[in-house]
């Protein structure tokens, strides 16, 4: 089955130009086969037709581009959100959106099909996990989404966020493979500063992002400021405790002198109280961090309500003028289509 063949998204450009060369073809034309892939984002190998005839039956019967299937796609009413319903090859389905801001647009790409970590407000989490995706199924989430702006001329995609369907760190590899190959200078060319992978809080990922010195920008989800208060929200806390994360971040950002973005999802009554921001504030004091506040997203599965705006302001407040630590208030996109943090289950 053509499944079982290798999904030309796999592959790094030197990798391409090795497997184009091995055929004992010019190195011109894996040029031309990466030219195809991520400048004119073709939709099938037929499509390639600057590449000799030759190549091509070559490619079709050694390889497959790993094009998915949008099985719905919903625009928002908000006019600048719009989430695809994409299908993988063994028909399992996940999600991923574009979202539109002034001279930009942004892809919120996933990394797993479901979710083993169990956030208890996370849609994602409640469905459970079903399987890691490969590399070449996140590199063409990308890809599908800079095609449609491209089609479309909108902007062109320059921010990528791994805060889709699943926790990135635990599909590490596939994942770091993925954006090493969007981020290549003669392809899609992605810039790392405009790449964040987000994270519940996998301790070793975030040790092996420092120690790998991976160029792309980290998120951890934190949610709470004491073991306790985390636990009960986010079920990972307990293989990785709010003490070794923290110890974590420390390291990594020791390591590679960046900033951490710390998200807080602010539920009304539960982690929104004035003591809620002084405890962050505490946590967070001297480290090169921004909290990022996201009012909760509804979801089938969790009946809780977003932090009021009031709130929020109130919540920035006591982080900027007591603990000098800058946060924003994540703009609300794509509600009303499930398409917001936490909203993603892969289901129509």
């Amino acid at each position: 089955m053509s499944e079982s063949l290798p999904d030309l998204y796999q592959f790094t450009r030197a990798e391409i130009t090795e497997l184009v060369v091995g055929w004992g073809y010019s190195p011109v034309h894996a040029a031309t086969l990466w030219n195809a892939l991520y400048w004119e984002m073709a939709e099938g190998i037929g499509a390639m037709q600057a590449l000799p005839e030759k190549v091509r039956i070559r490619l079709e019967k050694e390889t497959r581009l790993g094009v998915l299937p949008v099985a719905l796609s919903t625009d928002s009413s908000d006019g600048y959100t719009r989430k695809f319903l994409l299908t993988l090859p063994d028909d399992r389905r996940i999600e991923t959106v574009r979202m539109r801001f002034t001279g930009r647009a942004t892809a919120c790409i996933s990394s797993q099909a479901g979710c083993a970590m169990g956030c208890v407000f996370c849609a994602t989490g409640q469905m459970g996990f079903s399987r890691h995706l490969a590399a070449g199924e996140i590199v063409a989430q990308v890809v599908h989404v800079a095609r449609m702006l491209k089609r479309a001329g909108e902007p062109r995609l320059r921010n990528v966020v791994v805060m889709g369907m699943g926790e990135p760190l635990h599909n590490y590899d596939a994942t770091m493979r993925a954006l090493e190959i969007v981020r290549d200078s003669s392809g899609l060319a992605l810039g790392a500063e405009r790449i964040t992978v987000s994270t519940v809080g996998v301790v070793p990922g975030i040790l092996r992002l420092a120690e790998e010195r991976q160029p792309v920008s980290l998120a951890v989800s934190l949610h709470a400021a004491t073991q306790e208060e985390r636990a009960a929200l986010v079920p990972a806390a307990r293989a990785w405790p709010l003490d070794r994360l923290m110890e974590a971040c420390r390291t990594y950002s020791a390591i590679t002198g960046r900033r951490i973005f710390y998200e807080w999802t602010l539920i009304e009554g539960k982690n929104d109280s004035a003591d809620h921001a002084h405890a962050v504030g505490r946590l967070l004091h001297g480290l090169p961090a921004q909290v990022n506040l996201i009012p909760l997203n509804p979801t089938s599965g969790y009946a809780g309500e977003p932090g009021r705006r009031e709130t929020a302001r109130e919540f920035q407040q006591i982080l900027a003028n007591q603990y000098n630590l800058p946060s924003t208030v994540r703009q609300r996109r794509g509600i009303d289509i499930a398409a917001g943090c936490g909203q993603l289950a892969g289901v129509v």
